[in-house]
């Protein structure tokens, strides 16, 4: 069984700094792709960047992010460990979300699913 676990979260001030962990552990084959994902509240879950783990060109080869954490976020891997971590600067309040990862392994038969973590509270306020 493949587990996906988030750590990292907490209270930061605006203007701060957090860095997120997620790591993948289980019987699998590869991970084509780890992706950070966040949801506030009253709010849907929404792409926050995805980077490609599996090699190839899948997701373009390079990490995606979306508008409105370009170039304030940063995702980076250690395939080694089979964790990516999410380097967040300049957090602003709208950041304040939980923040969720998921994995798209490649199961041992070859079948392909996503796996999801339980997520990790970044809270942004002074």
């Amino acid at each position: 069984q493949v587990q996906v676990v988030e750590s990292g979260g907490g209270l930061v001030q605006p203007g701060g700094s957090l860095t997120l962990l997620c790591a993948v552990s289980g019987t699998l084959s590869n991970i084509k792709a780890m992706g950070w994902y966040r949801q506030a509240p009253g709010k849907q879950r929404e792409l926050v960047g995805v980077i490609n783990t599996g090699g190839g060109t899948y997701y373009g080869g390079s990490p995606y992010y979306a508008a409105s954490v370009q170039g304030r976020f940063t995702i980076s891997r250690d395939s080694a460990k089979n964790t990516v971590y999410l380097q967040m600067n300049e957090l602003k309040p709208e950041d304040t979300a939980v923040y969720y990862c998921n994995a798209e392994v490649v199961a041992v038969s070859g079948n392909k699913y996503g796996v999801w973590g339980q997520g990790t509270q970044v809270t942004v306020s002074s």
